[in-house]
């Protein structure tokens, strides 16, 4: 750094500087009297290239730049749980932060929390070692681990009782470990090695759980146009899924939308601590009347926080609501740079950033040996729900899992509005495995079945269409009636409904067993001769209706009963009047 250092020019969120000496790819700069925050993206001979973090309206030619030598890192601690931060993961509580340019990170010094040692003076430590614990709300175990690459012998070990941010937990061969740490939000955090295969997310949706699973450690994306339920299928993950920790990346939506979200937080009652689900989520606010640079960084802020929660032994889950947004912040600022443009004007650089951000993604062996895992699941908002546009195109190469919203569907009122004819999970055979495992060996043949007699009810159904229905064979027409029994009685949920808002694993196959059985039952009455348009007629509001008044699987299962037993009812009634209809 020297002090000749000067703001050379200025274009929105892209500022020249020249006369940075000493500044490297990726430091920290601060602009002008008021120290803008910023980041070295580019330098070329005296002139630094520096993306602001902040609006830099009232920022001149002139004035003074300095670099701080570090990268832009996160600060990470226990203050983070039920947080809500700015893009660069400055604290949001108060003052709104994003209005007060300059303003640095706060520590979490103002917070005090219950510690307990697990080290002693004199024990030899390596990296990501436990050197203690805290008391946090919503039951997390949270631990406090030696940072990576710091290994010796501990000199100093601070005893119970109660610390804040800045206090010092313990001295490793001269240095000293504080409770709250800085990490590069664009370097991942170090690991052992990669484990393959894994239990599924559970996320208590349906049509994700039985037909499009998930892996802990996995990456998902779910793209759809505007009015589709993008949103609320997200919010409708994070708040039920069973990860330990939610890290919600708000990057460029609407900010009423991220208040009602930050308002049922505040009163979901949390099922495995009893408290508020709040406490165990970091939420990241970068909406879209925030400064748009920062909104860039915002989603390498939620994933160094996942990575953080992991580092520990937990599961953490990484929503980005949306990726969109974020390439739309690249593009922007691509455009001030003049990068060269690529497909609709992103940058070339788009389809290696997305890779590097889904991989960070991933169930890990962590540096002290126990089992973690990061799931990414990202929002695709493609202008005018457009799926070939670059980035849902790029996305489909890098994740497990597509769980694409159909329009269609959104406007018949059919949520979540997942299309199964557009939508992949390349985890179906590691998910039936462990399904396998933990005593459900049917799952595979089930979720086949379901799968196969939707496509061939829409194959049907489209047939139908040129054709009239009545011109199909009964089978056929049966195989159409399947279809909508499936899509109505599995596949929707109600999440305004308080039995069918979360479905675990024993209902859900509970009423996609049923739904089957039912759907058997009917095939065998029209093989029987029972006319189609009969068994069309029926009512099957038992099984239709036990996803929202059926709350336990044997409720379900008794719901089954009684629609069988109805169908074998409508089967004797047609074998007496053909009887009848025979004598006469």
């Amino acid at each position: 750094m020297t002090a000749a250092a000067r703001v050379a020019r200025v274009n929105g969120p892209l500022v020249e500087v020249e006369g940075l000496a000493g500044a490297a790819m990726s430091d920290v700069v601060e602009l002008g009297e008021r120290g803008l925050a910023g980041e070295v993206v580019a330098i070329r001979g005296d002139v630094t290239t520096v993306q602001a973090y902040e609006y830099t309206g009232g920022l001149a030619p002139g004035e003074p730049a300095r670099s701080l030598g570090v990268p832009l890192s996160a600060r990470l601690g226990p203050h983070l749980l039920g947080g809500i931060f700015d893009g660069l993961l400055r604290p949001l509580t108060g003052a709104p932060t994003w209005l007060e340019p300059g303003r640095s990170r706060e520590s979490a010094t103002g917070r005090e929390f219950g510690f307990t040692p697990e080290v002693a003076v004199g024990a030899a430590v390596g990296d990501g070692t436990c050197l203690g614990s805290v008391a946090v709300a919503g039951g997390i175990g949270y631990r406090v681990l030696s940072p990576p690459g710091l290994s010796g012998t501990v000199e100093e070990a601070r005893p119970a009782g109660l610390v804040d941010g800045d206090s010092v937990i313990a001295v490793v061969s001269g240095v000293a470990v504080r409770l709250v740490s800085d990490w590069p939000v664009r370097r991942p955090r170090p690991y052992q090695r990669r484990l393959e295969g894994a239990a599924p997310l559970l996320t208590g949706q349906r049509v994700v759980d039985v037909l499009f699973p998930v892996t802990r450690g996995g990456a998902a994306a779910v793209p759809g146009g505007f009015g589709t339920g993008k949103t609320v299928l997200l919010q409708q993950i994070a708040k039920w899924c069973d990860a330990d920790v939610i890290v919600y990346v708000g990057c460029g939506e609407r900010g009423n939308e991220l208040a009602d979200l930050l308002a049922e937080l505040a009163e979901l009652a949390d099922p495995r601590s009893g408290g508020r689900l709040a406490e165990r989520t970091v939420v990241i606010a970068n909406t879209s009347n925030m400064p748009m640079m920062a909104r860039e960084a915002s989603i390498y802020s939620g994933a160094t926080v996942a990575e953080y929660f992991r580092d520990m032994g937990l599961d953490t889950v990484v929503v980005a609501d949306s990726t969109s947004r974020w390439a739309e912040a690249l593009r922007e600022f691509a455009s001030r740079s003049g990068e060269l443009p690529a497909e609709e004007g992103y940058p070339a650089s788009l389809s290696s950033a997305l890779a590097a951000f889904y991989e960070r993604a991933g169930r890990v062996i962590t540096s002290e040996g126990r089992e973690g895992s990061v799931t990414i699941i990202g929002a695709v908002s493609p202008a005018g729900g457009d799926l070939t546009e670059p980035v849902t195109t790029y996305t489909q190469r890098f994740v497990r899992c597509l769980w694409s919203l159909d329009r269609d569907l959104a406007y018949a009122r059919h949520y979540p509005a997942v299309s199964w004819s557009g939508s992949f999970s390349r985890d179906v055979d590691a998910v039936a495995a462990w399904h396998a495992d933990s005593g459900d060996p049917a799952w595979a043949d089930r979720r086949g079945r379901l799968a196969a007699v939707l496509a061939d009810s829409d194959r049907l159904s489209s047939l139908a269409e040129l054709l009239g229905v009545t011109a199909l064979p009964p089978a056929e027409r049966v195989t159409i009636l399947a279809g909508r029994l499936i899509r109505e009685g599995v596949l929707q949920q109600n999440a305004l409904s308080p039995v069918d808002v979360y479905c675990d694993t024993a209902r859900a196959v509970a009423l996609a067993s049923a739904v089957l059985a039912v759907a058997d039952r009917c095939q065998a009455l029209a093989n029987r001769g029972v006319p189609a348009a009969v068994i069309e007629e029926e009512d099957f509001s038992p099984v239709l209706r036990a996803r929202e008044d059926a709350a336990t699987a044997d409720a379900v299962a008794e719901c089954e009963r009684a629609m069988l037993a109805r169908l074998d009812d409508l089967g004797r009634q047609e074998e007496r009047t053909r009887e009848e209809g025979g004598v006469g």
